[in-house]
């Protein structure tokens, strides 16, 4: 089994809705707490909701991501805009300690380290766990990152592990 870490993010509709109809489809281990994040590259869009997790899986890299589109697609996505405004929006964020760089994906996801919506949420889930490129703890990565990126806890419940019969 792999241990792997999603970002998920919502700015349209019911955010809160989506990320939760996003967990019920994944394999959850644990979940972040959820956050209100200002929008990054594209400013002009509505706050996000963001969160992390981290999922078990015996997919590979490119088997996973093809199941995360097929469930951003399922829960309604289209791809407009780059950065543009989006009902779901799942990335790999770390997969055990794997470096890949291929078309299309990856990994470790190249924004975790600018991203302050993804270290937030990140560093509650795993502050000891190691960036593989660049050998630094995600709780350090998350306490250098200097930006005027916003993030405000959003509800101060964490959403519902979807619990499996």
């Amino acid at each position: 089994m792999h241990s792997v870490f999603l970002g998920l993010g919502s700015n349209v509709g019911d955010r809160e809705q989506h990320i939760s109809d996003a967990l019920t489809l994944l394999p959850v281990k644990q979940v972040s707490a959820l956050y209100e994040t200002s929008p990054v590259y594209n400013e002009e869009q509505d706050w996000f909701l963001n969160c992390a997790v981290e999922i078990t899986t015996e997919l590979s890299p490119q088997a996973l991501m093809q199941e995360l589109l097929k469930i951003e697609a399922q829960l309604g996505r289209t791809r407009t805009a780059k950065n543009g405004p989006r009902i779901i929006d799942i990335d790999i964020l770390l997969y055990d300690d794997l470096i890949l760089d291929e078309e299309g994906l990856k990994i470790p996801h190249p924004g975790i380290t600018e991203r302050l919506f993804v270290l937030e949420p990140l560093n509650e889930l795993c502050p000891e766990k190691k960036h593989p490129v660049l050998k630094k703890h995600i709780g350090a990565l998350h306490a250098d990152l200097d930006t005027e990126q916003q993030i405000k806890p959003y509800n101060p419940t964490r959403p519902q592990t979807p619990s499996r019969a």
